[in-house]
């Protein structure tokens, strides 16, 4: 089927369906029939259910905890789950392991009954779709709080299947983000139609009375990404979700460094998302944000890793970010201990308690860069609409296609990967090298500009070598790359 933008019918979702469940025997549970899953996800209380919890979480001006985590025994799960929301989670994760997201259900089996019999986990998350639809109801309702798939998979429409129906009420992911950073070969139209048929599921329980939330996936790979593009993303995301008649809907953005540069980007991301939403016709539309913790390299010393984990919290909880993704002081050395993860719940959890009544002051400079942002956002999704002859799928896959819509350092082969991002003399996140990027002279004589200072400040030419500073700058203790011999 050819792809465009357009709501699947119920009948072209339901002989689709079909074909999906096929693709292990998980699928064949009696409680993947519809009727059945939309009785039990009825029956979910309302502090269980993911979107009802985030849409009081806004009212009330709270940022909500969720930290990651999953293992792939079962019991050992429900235990990880138990701690974390004991620690000052109000929200629970279900990290899904690597071989689930790439439809590799056989080696997923093994690696599980591997773990069972030793004792120790040997998948780096839950095999969801393995343990099936009994397996996921026996994590939700060992828990007390709403619980979320998060993994990274560019066809997850049979562990979607499994998670819904167990109750679990919300999804992390979209048919870019979770392929353009993480998958090298997976053609983007396939991804998109992939979560197409993710989000009609979705909107086929809504028609129905069931609130679930969809959250794209805001810190693409979380490597100095210009807010404007990973916004871009995340509205195209949202729009295609919208399509499809999802109606909650949790954008997200990963922390640049720059306070007043993150607070900008989320301010106006909500902002965007709302207004495209509202200027394609989706009406009754509830937008929250999330925050993510810092995504790229830590520090390894424990107390410097606590002590960025802290002010990623004191920055999101000045946006007014709806939740906030945790991190855990072990980050540098791998999958944290459950320690580790309740300690990163804990130090964030007191930190946006502390600042939950504060704002960051308005400012001719958070003005400045939010309409900025807002600018750049505007630009992109033009040209994709553009090329797209109106048609947003088909504006995506053209534009990534002609770099017109390039993620930095992302894997994928779809991705033309010629835009360099660099720090600006204040931290901010600026594009060094555009590629194809679909950005208009004004906006590249502005980035130009403020690298431009940075350089000159530092006595050394505009080159990738800032890049590269940049990247390792924030596990060494230092925002921006500097090289402190070169300083004026």
């Amino acid at each position: 089927m050819k792809l465009v933008n357009k709501k699947l019918t119920e009948q072209e979702f339901l002989e689709q369906r079909q074909e999906v469940l096929k693709t292990w025997p998980t699928g064949s549970d009696e409680e993947l029939n519809l009727d059945i899953a939309l009785a039990y996800l009825k029956l979910i209380p309302e502090e269980k259910n993911f979107a009802i919890v985030l849409n009081k979480a806004k009212a009330n001006n709270d940022t909500l905890i969720q930290p990651r985590g999953g293992v792939p025994v079962l019991s050992e799960h429900i235990k990880l789950l138990n701690y974390l929301s004991a620690s000052g989670a109000d929200c629970l994760p279900s990290t899904i392991d690597s071989y689930t997201r790439h439809n590799r259900y056989q080696e997923a089996q093994k690696g599980l009954e591997e773990s069972e019999a030793k004792n120790r986990a040997l998948l780096n998350g839950f095999p969801a779709v393995n343990h099936g639809v009994k397996g996921c109801k026996k994590v939700l309702e060992a828990v007390d709080k709403p619980v979320e798939a998060r993994h990274g998979t560019p066809d997850a429409r049979l562990l979607s299947e499994i998670i819904h129906a167990a109750g679990w009420t919300s999804n992390e992911g979209g048919g870019i983000s979770y392929n353009i950073p993480y998958a090298k070969s997976i053609p983007l139209e396939v991804s998109i139609k992939n979560w197409q048929y993710v989000d009609r599921l979705v909107g086929y329980y809504e028609e129905r009375g069931i609130k679930i939330n969809r959250e794209p996936f805001g810190p693409l790979t979380g490597t100095l990404v210009p807010p404007s593009i990973s916004n871009t993303v995340m509205i195209i995301e949202a729009l295609l979700a919208a399509e499809q008649g999802v109606k909650n809907i949790t954008v997200g953005y990963g922390m640049g460094g720059n306070m007043v540069q993150d607070v900008a980007a989320v301010h106006s991301l909500y902002d965007q998302t709302v207004e495209y939403l509202d200027r394609f016709g989706y009406r009754d539309m509830e937008i929250s944000t999330v925050f993510h913790q810092w995504m790229g390299g830590f520090p390894s010393d424990e107390a410097e890793a606590m002590a960025l984990i802290s002010y990623s919290s004191s920055v999101a909880a000045l946006s007014k970010a709806t939740k906030l993704i945790t991190k855990s002081p072990h980050e540098s050395v791998g999958i944290p201990t459950m320690e580790a993860n309740g300690l990163g719940v804990k130090a964030s959890k007191f930190i946006v308690n502390m600042l939950k009544d504060q704002t960051i002051s308005e400012s001719e400079d958070l003005r400045n860069e939010i309409e900025q942002i807002k600018k750049e956002v505007n630009c992109l999704i033009d040209t994709v609409l553009k090329v797209g002859e109106g048609d947003l799928a088909v504006g995506t896959v053209r534009a990534f296609e002609q770099g017109l819509l390039d993620i930095p350092f992302a894997p994928s082969k779809y991705n033309s990967g010629k835009v360099f991002p660099a720090r600006d003399n204040q931290g901010r996140i600026r594009i060094l090298e555009f590629g194809s990027l679909a950005m208009n002279d004004e906006i590249k004589k502005f980035h130009y500009d403020k690298i431009k200072q940075r350089a000159d400040s530092e006595n050394r030419e505009i080159s990738f070598q800032l890049t590269v500073d940049d990247i390792y700058s924030v596990s060494k203790g230092k925002l921006i790359g500097r090289p402190l011999r070169n300083l004026k």
